[in-house]
Order: C-alpha cells, then sequence, then structure tokens
C-alpha cells in the first residue's frame, strides 16, 4: 500500500484532502510542512494546530532559531509513514493536524513579538484547536503561556531545560530567553508550586518556587523516577510543556545557543515524554532548535520527534 502511494502522492502539504492518516510522499520530494499534513488557516474540523514562531532576537548568544521551524519541518519529514513509536496508538490516524504556518512580524520591532504571539496564539485557540509551536528561541514562549492562561487560567509548566530561566527581569519591556519564565510567575500566567522544570545544569539562585529535577537526578534515577514526580507534582491542573532543546546533552543536540554538557541523552527525554502521558496538557512547544550550528540535521529531528511526541500527549488524555 504504501508503496503504490508514493508513486502518487506530491506535495501533500497542499493535495491531501484527507485529514488524518500517514503520508507515503518520498521523503526527499514535495513541499515540506509538519508531518506532511495540510497547510491551512482555516481550523474548522483540526483538533492540533502546529504553527512556527521564527523569532531569534532575544538570544544571549548565539543567533540562528529563526530557522528552526523550516528545519524542524524538514526533519519530520522521516516520520509521517508511521505512527510514533511507543505510544500504542497513531496520533496522525485518530487526529486531525494541521500545519498553520508561521506567524508574520516586523522583524525590527521586537518589542512587539511577545503580543504578537500572544494575538497568534489566541487566535488558534479561538477556533478550537490545541497548539503546538515550533520556535524560535525561548522567549516566544511567554506569548504562548499567555494565550493559553486566557483561555485556560493559570497553568503549571513541565519544562525541559538546562536553564531554569527565571533569572530576575523585572522590565516587561525587555524581551529575553532567560527571563520569559520569570515574568510569567510573577504575572501570575503560571503557577511555580505546580510546575517542575527537567534537565536544568546552570546555576541560578532564586528558582522562584519552581521544582527542579536537574540532569544529575535524572541519570541517577531514571526517567521513569522523574516521569511519576512530575505526575505528583503537576496533577491533573491544564500545563504547558516547553521543551528546550538544548535539554539534551550536545551530543544529541549541538545545533543550539547555549549548549551545555551533561544532559539528558534522548531515550531519556523520550521515556519521560511517554512516561507523563495522561497528564492535562493543554498545549506546548519546542524551542532553541538553530540549524547553522546543527551538524547533519542532529538536532532538528530530535526537534521534530520532540514536537511529535508533544501531539502523542496531547492525545493520549482525549483518546475515545
Amino acid at each position: 500500500m504504501s508503496l503504490e502511494d508514493a508513486k502518487r502522492q506530491i506535495d501533500h502539504a497542499f493535495t491531501r484532502e484527507d485529514l488524518k492518516g500517514p503520508s507515503f510522499e518520498n521523503v526527499f520530494a514535495g513541499a515540506t510542512s509538519f508531518l506532511r499534513r495540510r497547510y491551512t488557516k482555516d481550523l474548522a474540523g483540526i483538533d492540533i494546530a502546529v504553527t512556527g514562531l521564527p523569532f531569534d532576537q532575544a538570544v544571549t548568544n548565539r543567533p540562528g532559531t529563526r530557522l528552526g521551524p523550516r528545519a524542524i519541518r524538514e526533519a519530520s519529514q522521516l516520520q509521517p509513514c508511521d505512527a510514533p513509536y511507543g505510544w500504542g496508538f497513531d496520533v496522525l490516524s485518530e487526529f486531525a493536524i494541521a500545519d498553520y504556518g508561521d506567524m508574520a512580524f516586523d522583524y525590527a520591532m521586537p518589542s512587539e513579538v511577545p503580543e504578537r504571539i500572544r494575538a497568534h496564539v489566541a487566535g488558534i485557540l479561538g477556533q478550537g484547536a490545541a497548539c503546538i509551536a515550533l520556535g524560535g528561541d525561548h522567549s516566544v514562549t511567554l506569548g504562548c503561556l499567555r494565550a493559553h492562561a486566557g483561555k485556560h487560567g493559570p497553568l503549571s509548566v513541565i519544562q525541559f531545560d538546562a536553564h531554569t530561566d527565571t533569572w530576575a527581569d523585572d522590565d516587561f519591556a525587555r524581551v529575553d530567553h532567560g527571563t520569559f519564565l520569570y515574568k510569567a510567575a510573577k504575572e501570575g500566567t503560571v503557577v511555580p508550586e505546580r510546575s517542575v522544570q527537567i534537565g536544568i545544569r546552570t546555576d541560578n539562585p532564586d528558582p522562584l518556587g519552581f521544582h527542579i529535577l536537574d540532569a544529575p537526578f535524572v541519570h541517577d534515577n531514571g526517567p521513569a523516577v522523574v516521569a511519576q514526580r512530575v505526575k505528583e507534582i503537576v496533577g491533573d491542573a491544564p500545563c504547558y510543556v516547553t521543551f528546550d532543546i538544548d535539554a539534551l546533552d550536545p551530543a544529541f543536540a549541538p545545533g543550539t545557543g547555549t549548549p551545555v554538557w551533561g544532559g539528558l541523552a534522548s531515550h531519556q527525554a523520550a521515556a519521560i515524554l511517554r512516561g507523563i502521558a495522561g497528564v492535562n496538557m493543554v498545549g506546548g512547544d519546542v524551542v532553541e532548535v538553530s540549524p547553522p550550528f546543527d551538524s547533519a540535521a542532529i538536532t532538528a529531528v530530535a526537534g521534530a520527534h520532540v514536537a511529535t511526541a508533544l501531539l502523542c500527549l496531547w492525545a493520549y488524555a482525549r483518546r475515545g
């Protein structure tokens, strides 16, 4: 069946008529939407929309994540012919998923971007779809959090990261990928005491009450213990999952702006994501994939798998 389909399918991002099911289009050909889903701004009948937020003007070190959404989409072409491994169901066949394209913005007005993101994501949520975002640097998550909190109320956060991103910054006009969570906590968008950060391996003197399961904890205790602890912290509260690709060790994700050694292996991240299935995830993102520093698209491939896992994590609690 797949061989015959591969002979006929091309540019599935525009030509596919069905909203569900695999795609057997040749990996090396055609338009590169995320997982070969249909590009559309009309989300009627769509369960989950994937959108790109190609902004990287808030980085402290190496730029390049503005190219992340494009690279993640291209890397995702390796996946749409099979059900995501280990989840026990095929999210591509059971749920209608669309690629909403990227957000437009004025690159010369970076101070306007957080509100642009909030409005962009709120527009997706307002059409009745869930939203998974592809960054961009980690500052893009603030607008996403605000949009989701506008619909669901104050959120729990499950953050995979090498850095806490809670450095003090009371100037809310600044846009900084290292302070977005500080601002989200201070304004009441997120609830630190029911939020958790996984893979941390940089110092921050004030964690603001966020629970931290740092990288050594993951290595010493294993993914199953980590996942159970995450579920205990978050409970059934609406939660947002943000995955900074630098949560992975640079061996698994070299293409990022602020790599830190001693991070998670890709198999650990995959197991934790599967292990927290059942949390009340309302949205999520994968950020900080920087193609200029990415050898053989290693980081983009990891980012595409994370984004697919986020689709599965959202869908898991909504099956049936």
